[in-house]
C-alpha cells in the first residue's frame, strides 16, 4: 500500500520560511518524479515545483522561482520544499505528488500524477 505523507506546514508571517517534507512508502521512490502542488480556497490546484528521479533536474512555477527550493533524499524516500520569503498569496494547502514520467511539455499535468498526499496547510499572514 502506497502512503504519501506531508508535514511541516503551519502559520508564518510574510517574509518568513517553512520547510515541507513528504515521506513516501510502498513504492520505488527513486523511480518516480516528485512534485509539490498547492490549492487555495476557491482556486484550482496548481503546480509549484517538480524534481526528477535523480534530483538533478528541477522545475519551478514562475510565482515561486527564486524563493522556493525543491530537493529529495532517495535514501530516505523523502521529498522537501524549502520555502523562503513567503507571501500571503502562498497561502494554500500543499500537496505532495508522485508521477512516473517527466512531461517536457507540461511537467505539472495533474492527470499524470499517480499518487497524492493528504496535504499540509500553509498560511502566511500579512
Amino acid at each position: 500500500q502506497v502512503q504519501v505523507v506531508e508535514s511541516g506546514g503551519g502559520l508564518v508571517q510574510a517574509g518568513g520560511s517553512l520547510r515541507l517534507s513528504c515521506t513516501v512508502s510502498g513504492l520505488a521512490f527513486d523511480a518516480y518524479v516528485m512534485g509539490w502542488f498547492r490549492q487555495a480556497p476557491g482556486k484550482e490546484r496548481e503546480g509549484v515545483s517538480c524534481i526528477n528521479w535523480s534530483g538533478r533536474t528541477t522545475y519551478y512555477a514562475d510565482s515561486v522561482k527564486g524563493r522556493f527550493t525543491i530537493s529529495r533524499d532517495n535514501a530516505k524516500n523523502t521529498l522537501y520544499l524549502q520555502m523562503n520569503s513567503l507571501k500571503p498569496e502562498d497561502t494554500a494547502m500543499y500537496y505532495c505528488a508522485a508521477k512516473r514520467y517527466w512531461n517536457v511539455n507540461d511537467v505539472f499535468e495533474i492527470s499524470e500524477v499517480n499518487y497524492w498526499g493528504q496535504g499540509t496547510q500553509v498560511t502566511v499572514s500579512s
